[in-house]
C-alpha cells in the first residue's frame, strides 16, 4: 500500500529530500546535471557537466571514474571551459570546442577540435596538455602532465548539444 510521505507543494519551489533544487524565483540549484530540450525538436538536447581530475588522468564526473555517456546515432557539439592549476598558482586555462559522433554501434570519434588558450603560465620545462577523450558511448577529457612532480588540479565546465544523427 502506497503512503504519502509529504504533500507536494511548489509554492516556495521544488526540493528533493530537504534540498531545494528550484527556488521560488525559478532558479535551478544544487543539481548534478541539467538537460534542456526543445519541445519542437525532440531529437536534440543540451546538458551541462563538471569534470574533474588531477595530474595525468581521464577527467571524471565523480570519484569512481564516471565519464559522460553519449547515445548511439548522435552528433554532439561539445564545449569545455578548462582550468589546470598547481599549488604554486600556475594557471593554464582555455576552451576546447569539439564535434563528436557516436555511431549506431556506440563507436565514438572526434571529428574536429578547436582550442582557444586563455592563459598559459606553464614554465618552459613543464608540459600540461588536455584533449578530448572518447571510448564506446563515452566522452571526457584526458590530461597529461610532465616535467614536474607538483599536483595539477583540473576542472572542465562541459556543455554537450546532442542531436540524433542516423
Amino acid at each position: 500500500m502506497a503512503i504519502n510521505l509529504k504533500e507536494f507543494e511548489s509554492l516556495g519551489g521544488f526540493s528533493i529530500g530537504e534540498t531545494s533544487v528550484i527556488d521560488k524565483d525559478r532558479n535551478a540549484q544544487d543539481l548534478n546535471s541539467i538537460e534542456i530540450k526543445n519541445s519542437f525538436f525532440s531529437d536534440s538536447n543540451v546538458i551541462k557537466y563538471i569534470l574533474r581530475g588531477v595530474n595525468t588522468a581521464t577527467l571524471q564526473l565523480d570519484d569512481v571514474g564516471t565519464t559522460i555517456t553519449l547515445l548511439n546515432n548522435t552528433m554532439n557539439f561539445v564545449t569545455g571551459h578548462y582550468i589546470g592549476v598547481n599549488p604554486s598558482g600556475v594557471v593554464y586555462s582555455g576552451k576546447l570546442e569539439s564535434v563528436v559522433y557516436t555511431a549506431g554501434d556506440g563507436a565514438t570519434s572526434t571529428l574536429s577540435i578547436m582550442e582557444t588558450v586563455i592563459k598559459d603560465d606553464i614554465p618552459v620545462s613543464e608540459s600540461w596538455t588536455i584533449q578530448p577523450f572518447t571510448a564506446t558511448n563515452r566522452f571526457s577529457y584526458s590530461t597529461i602532465r610532465s616535467g614536474t612532480v607538483q599536483t595539477i588540479k583540473w576542472a572542465v565546465s562541459t556543455e554537450i548539444v546532442s542531436i540524433t544523427w542516423a
